[in-house]
């Protein structure tokens, strides 16, 4: 449990003095929270990756099927995602020549989320970073955590920092950060590692803004070159990733106006949804007559003899009357049963 003591620095920007001893005291409370969370992926989501499999900077498309004027996502992009329909406001925004002018974002604030608000969202913040940017230097690690604030403050994006962090765990391929569905969480974080982006993750939620990425809500590897990246405005080359904002009324400042109530989901990976059933071949089985089962042929010698020749075609004599019925004669019947199959007058 992180204490109040903890999460005081988030009503107030962090000095540079204190960064370090705040990562200590943080890491005592990540160590066992991240093992835990990890066990626990492992075996609600079991993965095909590899133990020790770490994967860079993979945020992927929550929208499916994608359009078809965006390319295919390829390992280290991420993706686009549908825009909510534009607000009354925008109807006023028209395209300047500065367009592609970089604009910083505003400080995050977590002055309205409660004190368990805080603690899951420095939880989430700082696991994307470490397993996005564990190799990154410290303005590689801003970069992305300052994507993740973007993302929550934009209307097309959940409003929590978990939210933002695992959205689209729930499917197999649909995870923003492909690390919540790869398997890559089964590797438990170094110490060192997970302290470095704590403390990246407290400054920024403490207001810290990493003004060079701009209002960027993507980024992809230079690995990759995804086509929607001819679709976004390039804010920024840091590190191994390059980061990108919406075009228009969507990648200005006016956009990002959601503030941060809290409301945060507990930390990892959703639980999958299991697949949708195939419900005309459920109706289709339903409708079908059963299957009859085959019929086992009576053994000879269990039929009496008197019987066993019912089932025999009738062969004529030889002057063309009817052989004698084989079968034996009716059973004796009651006097007062006689006259019982007569029709009445």
């Amino acid at each position: 449990m992180i204490s109040a003591a903890l999460l005081r620095p988030f009503r107030r920007p962090v000095a540079s003095s204190g960064l370090a001893r705040l990562a200590l005291l943080l890491f005592l409370a990540f160590s066992a929270q991240a093992a835990i969370r990890a066990a626990a992926a492992i075996r609600a989501h079991p993965v095909d990756a590899k133990p020790g499999q770490l994967r860079k900077a993979t945020l992927r498309v929550a929208v499916e099927p994608l359009p078809a004027e965006v390319a295919a996502l390829a390992r280290g992009a991420t993706g686009t995602i549908a825009l909510p329909a534009l607000p009354v406001a925008a109807a006023t925004y028209v395209p300047s020549a500065d367009d592609g002018t970089v604009r910083p974002a505003q400080p995050f604030s977590t002055r309205r989320a409660t004190l368990l608000d805080r603690g899951r969202a420095l939880d989430c913040l700082a696991t994307a970073i470490y397993y996005e940017a564990a190799s990154e230097s410290d303005d590689g690690q801003r970069a992305v955590a300052q994507v993740i604030l973007n993302r929550v403050r934009h209307p097309a994006f959940p409003a929590t920092v978990c939210g933002v962090v695992y959205q689209g765990s729930e499917r197999a391929s649909g995870c923003q950060f492909s690390y919540a569905c790869d398997g890559a969480m089964a590797r438990l974080p170094s110490r060192a590692g997970m302290a470095r982006a704590a403390r990246i993750a407290a400054a920024a939620l403490a207001g810290y803004v990493y003004a060079p990425v701009g209002l960027a809500t993507h980024y992809h590897t230079f690995a990759v070159t995804p086509a929607w990246n001819r679709q976004l405005v390039m804010t920024a080359a840091i590190g191994a990733h390059f980061f990108h904002r919406w075009q228009g009324w969507w990648g200005t400042p006016a956009a990002f106006s959601r503030n941060y109530v809290g409301g945060e989901p507990i930390p990892g990976p959703h639980l999958r949804v299991p697949p949708a059933p195939n419900i005309p071949a459920l109706l289709a089985a339903a409708a079908a007559p059963p299957p009859s089962a085959p019929v086992a042929l009576t053994r000879a010698e269990t039929i009496q003899p008197t019987y066993s020749e019912a089932g025999m075609p009738i062969v004529p004599t030889a002057n063309g009357a009817s052989p004698a019925d084989p079968l034996p004669a009716s059973g004796q019947i009651l006097d007062r049963w006689k006259d019982s199959g007569k029709p009445l007058r």
